[in-house]
């Protein structure tokens, strides 16, 4: 039996960035990490559903129609692909997610709100940054 073990949390602060932890052709998972209350991402989809899972500190997500839902440790969500949303860390320390999709990253497609460009088409990512 092929297993892979990580511990979520360890690469997250030993990595301090946005970091893919599993990748087949089947599935991937990657571990989101945002310092400083107030980091957040740009309003984005993905052609994929995904579940995230709050591992430390607190997400909020927020969506084009102005809805809100937060996570705190052990809350998992999961976004239906083409669905728009945004992260942001709404805690007092870093914030700490887990994400999974089907499939490999390599089909994964990042799709702009504003745009509706895929943001890897022209090797874009989604960044994270902190307009306070």
């Amino acid at each position: 039996m092929a297993i892979e073990i990580i511990d979520v949390g360890e690469v997250a602060h030993s990595e301090k960035k946005r970091t893919v932890v599993l990748n087949t052709r089947k599935m991937h998972a990657w571990v989101h990490y945002y310092p400083n209350p107030g980091d957040h991402d740009e309003m984005h989809c993905h052609n994929a559903d995904q579940t995230f899972i709050c591992i430390e500190g607190q997400c909020t997500m927020s969506f084009p129609d102005g809805g809100k839902a937060a996570l705190d440790p052990t809350m998992a969500a999961l976004v239906t692909g083409g669905s728009f949303y945004r992260l942001e860390n709404t805690g007092d320390g870093p914030m700490i997610l887990m994400g999974n999709r089907s499939g490999s990253q390599d089909d994964i497609k990042i799709i702009d709100h504003k745009t509706r460009k895929d943001l890897r088409a022209n090797g874009g990512k989604v960044t994270v940054t902190n307009d306070g």
